[in-house]
């Protein structure tokens, strides 16, 4: 009799396994998706640069945004900011407000209330997998006088708690020969 019972328990937890296996399979992130965070994140830093002009609370809409879409937090961030030369790596949400909005004492004098009006995307590849994502590119920035600031970017990206949120910033001035 155990024999016989052994192949029927063997076949039962098989299915079983592959029930849950099932039920708990991650959909890759799709390119999309990153292409619909990149879309958030800038029109996240048009909102603090706007809201900034009007004179309302920039910081709250600049702490939405770091809190909305990077993963500090939820696990290590590395940002390298563009115009970042003493404070090069911002690992913590204070150090990356401090960027985007500015602060006395630093070298910050707020990248993300500079009065842009635009951010627009030219990826050069989006690679995706079942929780994580990478794109680098360039991207642009439109200021107040309609000039647009070409920047080089790579960021990562992770799930958290079925978000897409930002691992890795690192952003760049392109490269200009003297």
């Amino acid at each position: 009799m155990k024999s016989q019972l052994n192949p029927v328990l063997t076949a039962a937890s098989g299915l079983a396994l592959a029930a849950i296996a099932t039920s708990c399979a991650v959909e890759p992130i799709s390119k999309q998706t990153v292409i619909d965070a990149q879309k958030s994140w800038g029109e996240g830093i048009v909102a603090i640069a706007k809201v900034h002009a009007d004179g309302g609370d920039y910081t709250a809409r600049a702490t939405e945004h770091i809190n909305n879409l990077y993963a500090y937090g939820k696990t290590n961030v590395m940002f390298k900011p563009t115009m970042a030369a003493k404070d090069q790596f911002r690992e913590t949400f204070d150090e990356a407000l401090s960027y985007f909005i500015g602060q006395d004492g630093t070298e910050d004098k707020g990248f993300a209330i500079s009065g842009w009006t635009n951010v627009r995307w030219e990826n050069n590849g989006i690679y995706t997998n079942d929780t994580s994502a990478m794109a680098m590119g360039n991207y642009y920035f439109k200021g107040p006088d309609g000039k647009e600031t070409k920047v080089e970017y790579t960021f990562g990206y992770i799930l958290v708690d079925g978000d897409l949120k930002i691992n890795l910033h690192h952003s760049s001035l392109p490269f200009s020969p003297k």
